[in-house]
């Protein structure tokens, strides 16, 4: 069989070197990866290297086999365009229509998703100018990745960073698997919130009561949604997973700071889902020192106080209208009835309902739900990887939007 045809553009920034990485886990993920990088580009990572990983030559100008007509035939054989880094000038001559070198000319004749991972120094990125080309390149389809926040060229620190190529690759992946189920930026202008992880809720300044959540199942929804177009918001709480590329994370402990935290970031949301264990309860009292075992002495009861219910206020309160809130119910029996009891109790639009355990779900790569609505629709989701769930939910969502 044919391997998938992928584009690998690379502009002409410091992060070029990071490309390599990106191009090696397409590469061994059964793609057949063209690498086009800039003339600029080349001064960073030769050619020499991109041919040698790729086993394609790696050429900048139209000119080079003339008689394969590379600029028009690379675009229009590939599944999926993919610029990384992509510097302030190339997202320019992107958004312009500009075709002056092989990557650029690749751009214009490509049919298929295109996705932009930018890189360069926050005063670029946030320049009004580049903010414009981003905005008319996601207007017309592209996936624009938002750049990461950490240490850039030299002594700066800020937005702008490349985001880790692993990462990168799951955006790709996505992007590539949703080309062959519909369309590919559904959620294009759309800003989604969405909560993970598990809340911990201290004792003393060494132990808290908490769940078993990894987190894994609401990183699978930002990820998912970032390769859809969206603008994401992910609060985390207690997650030790890597960033997903193009989202803002909001790291939260408590139950308390992530309801701070939904609430402020759903104001301007077109969609929540809670996808957190958030705990129901927390110690009424907090030790300032560690608690201490004393011989002869059974410990004092732990007295627990009710959280906030964040899903039941966010749905009632809708800081936007027409806001689609979306909840998630880890039940250990009776998980339709359960389900269906909170999804009237909470007031949400949609409450995914899945069974845990011990060895059920919490940690693991794959998940099994059903996604239940008002009007006494089920959708189920069989079991298997937890992306499969995020597209599902993403799909329901995009319905209610239209």
């Amino acid at each position: 069989m044919d391997k998938p045809k992928v584009v690998l553009g690379v502009s002409g920034g410091i992060a070029a070197y990071k490309a390599c990485e990106l191009l090696r886990r397409l590469t061994e993920s059964g793609h057949d990866v063209r690498v086009v990088p800039t003339a600029s580009a080349l001064h960073f990572v030769g050619e020499a290297t991109w041919s040698a990983l790729s086993g394609h030559p790696a050429g900048t100008e139209v000119w080079e086999s003339v008689h394969e007509v590379p600029h028009v035939r690379i675009g229009q054989e590939a599944r999926l365009v993919v610029v990384a880094p992509a510097t302030a000038d190339m997202l320019a001559k992107a958004a312009h229509g500009l075709a002056d070198d092989l990557l650029t000319n690749t751009l214009l004749t490509a049919r298929c998703p295109v996705v932009f991972a930018p890189a360069m120094h926050t005063e670029m990125w946030e320049n009004p100018a580049t903010q414009e080309n981003v905005a008319t390149l996601r207007r017309r389809g592209a996936i624009v990745i938002e750049p990461a926040v950490g240490r850039l060229t030299g002594v700066d620190t800020g937005k702008g960073r490349l985001p880790d190529p692993e990462e990168i690759f799951e955006v790709c992946r996505r992007v590539l698997a949703r080309g062959t189920a519909g369309p590919v930026a559904d959620l294009a202008g759309r800003h989604v919130v969405i909560s993970a992880g598990g809340t911990r809720e201290p004792l003393d300044p060494v132990r808290f009561l908490g769940n078993r959540s990894s987190g894994k199942q609401g990183y699978a929804l930002a990820r998912t949604a970032v390769a859809r177009g969206a603008r994401v918001t992910l609060v985390a709480a207690n997650s030790e997973l890597a960033d997903p590329a193009g989202a803002d994370v909001i790291p939260v402990g408590t139950a308390v700071q992530l309801r701070e935290a939904v609430l402020k970031a759903a104001e301007d949301a077109d969609a929540v889902v809670m996808a957190a264990a958030v705990a129901d309860f927390r110690p009424s009292h907090y030790a300032e020192g560690k608690i201490k075992k004393r011989d002869g002495e059974e410990p004092a009861p732990v007295e627990l106080v009710r959280n906030p219910d964040v899903l039941a206020e966010l749905s009632a309160s809708r800081p936007r209208p027409g806001q689609i809130v979306v909840g998630f119910a880890a039940e250990t029996d009776d998980v339709l009835a359960n389900g269906r009891a909170k999804l009237a109790r909470k007031g949400c639009d949609l409450l995914v309902v899945n069974e845990v355990g011990e060895r059920k779900t919490f940690g693991s790569e794959a998940n099994e739900a059903v996604v239940l609505a008002p009007d006494g629709s089920e959708t189920p989701v069989p079991y298997g990887p937890k992306d499969d769930l995020a597209d599902t939910v993403w799909d329901l969502v995009v319905r209610r939007f239209s």
